[in-house]
């Protein structure tokens, strides 16, 4: 037993994945391919990638909101573990990586269940929920600009079903936020959300320190 979160070292981390990670082929040759691109290091870890697909199996999720979807592995290992009827919708800025995601999604079988869109964020999820979207997702994942994640956390918890999960990524923000000299933008906006969602009686919450630290909201109203 341990009081405190046990410290990931390269040798544990590298025990995790040999031992733990279940990675379907497809997962594992887009991450091959991600992580030759310049913007690698926003791709999710594979073994945050498996907690978000039970995370999906424990809901019984069937509609999946995505706010950041880069080359599209998060989204393709949360709508592999859904049931055939599950859809998701992905929201991005950047055409360039979401043509990666669109060709594994393809190969992956599961285009057709994927509504991407493109454009910025707030106004993505506003349009959403001027379409009706209100309380229609079971889980929503937060992985886009930080400067705006207190934005997407309100509108996500209007989109996301009481009951549901809203899931924030970089919540750790690679130890920055526990570093008092850190204040650049982005920082400061991560670590006032963190407090932020410590506070909201909205919600239950709990920072899981997997990847670069996933906090994780259910929805109780």
């Amino acid at each position: 037993m341990s009081s405190r979160t046990l410290a990931m070292t390269d040798a544990i981390h590298a025990f995790l994945l040999d031992a733990t990670l279940r990675e379907a082929p497809i997962l594992a040759e887009l991450r091959r391919e991600t992580a030759g691109l310049p913007m690698a290091g926003m791709q999710i870890s594979p073994e945050q990638g498996q907690f978000m697909a039970l995370l999906v199996e424990l809901l019984g999720v069937r509609r999946y909101l995505e706010i950041g979807t880069f080359t599209g592995y998060s989204a393709l290992a949360t709508v592999l573990a859904m049931p055939a009827d599950g859809r998701a919708t992905c929201l991005d800025i950047s055409e360039e990586w979401t043509a990666v995601a669109r060709r594994y999604w393809q190969r992956g079988g599961v285009a057709d269940r994927i509504d991407l869109r493109l454009g910025a964020g707030q106004d993505s999820l506003d349009a959403l929920l001027k379409e009706g979207a209100r309380g229609r997702y079971d889980l929503a994942f937060i992985d886009a600009d930080k400067v705006n994640y207190d934005a997407y956390y309100e509108r996500c918890h209007a989109l996301v079903r009481p009951g549901g999960l809203i899931a924030l990524d970089n919540m750790l923000w690679g130890g920055a936020v526990a570093n008092a000299e850190k204040n650049d933008e982005d920082t400061v906006a991560i670590r006032a959300l963190n407090r932020k969602i410590r506070d909201d009686r909205r919600v239950a919450c709990s920072l899981v320190p997997i990847g670069d630290g996933v906090m994780l909201c259910r929805r109780r109203d």
